[in-house]
């Protein structure tokens, strides 16, 4: 054969070759693509909630990523710093507050979707005690709060931006103490915070809702503030000018009656 025409044969062998390697890279390429969960190629739905929700919360977004393969992120903290997060441009997709204010307060910057806005559920305040404590009070009108408090302070969510917070100097307030005690506080970042302060022994009274002491073995509620003496503990939640369909799906999914099971469990009263 001529020098020319082996040359030839070889060049034309190695483009065949070159061809056959490519074409076997997009196949397998494509099969990676096809067998990929559906779950994985989905985009995440982000929620933004009270820490006082933790718990339910939680277990309906799994629920609701078992039932739809619908990815949820959660994230729990105080109403006020989920809320400002959200005016910084955090991609929350659904929020709900533990008070009428910090919803509010999106809404008034333009960042709640229109007519997504409900009350899901309601709660309780309630003062708290160390488990082990040999405090008993009676909460009422001049009540011996500071008495109690002994040398300690009284464990509860700042009552400067914390919804927990603001609650109980509206309900001490009422009742006639809140400047015995106004300078004697454990000022915490949220509900969860408080109640760990008394939990720990770090403080020997708290103020935080209902469910979140009914979770929490290691206290024990004192009593329970009359309703009459606060605003009425209410949990707003609403679209956010981010979310996508699924975001929709999940809070009706939060006011069906899976919904409603799980909040009952936790303690909480659905409103709707």
């Amino acid at each position: 054969m001529p020098k020319t025409a082996g040359k030839f044969a070889r060049c034309a062998a190695a483009r065949v070759l070159t061809v056959r390697r490519f074409g076997l890279a997009a196949c397998l390429a494509a099969f990676s693509l096809m067998s990929m969960p559906a779950v994985a190629a989905a985009r995440a739905l982000t929620i933004f909630a009270a820490a006082s929700l933790t718990n339910a919360v939680q277990e309906l977004a799994d629920d609701f990523t078992r039932s739809t393969g619908i990815v949820v992120k959660t994230s729990f903290a105080a109403s006020s710093a989920l809320a400002r997060q959200i005016a910084s441009g955090a991609p929350a997709e659904v929020f709900i507050s533990a008070d009428n204010e910090w919803m509010d307060y999106l809404q008034a910057h333009g960042l709640i979707r229109a007519g997504t806005r409900r009350n899901l559920v309601g709660n309780s305040l309630v003062l708290i005690a160390p488990a082990d404590s040999g405090i008993r009070l009676a909460i009422a009108p001049h009540f011996a709060l500071a008495a109690a408090l002994g040398g300690g302070r009284l464990a509860i969510g700042d009552p400067d931006s914390v919804p927990i917070g603001r609650y109980g100097r509206a309900a001490l307030t009422s009742l006639g103490v809140w400047k015995d005690v106004a300078d004697r506080l454990a000022r915490a970042d949220n509900v969860r915070m408080a109640l760990a302060y008394v939990a720990r022994g770090e403080a020997p009274l708290g103020i935080v809702y209902r469910t979140d002491a009914l979770i929490e073995k290691k206290v024990r509620i004192v009593g329970v503030f009359p309703a009459t003496t606060h605003p009425p503990v209410v949990y707003p939640a609403a679209l956010t000018t981010a979310a996508g369909g699924a975001a929709r799906k999940f809070l009706d999914y939060l006011g069906s009656a899976a919904g409603d099971a799980a909040f009952v469990k936790y303690g909480f009263t659905p409103l709707h």
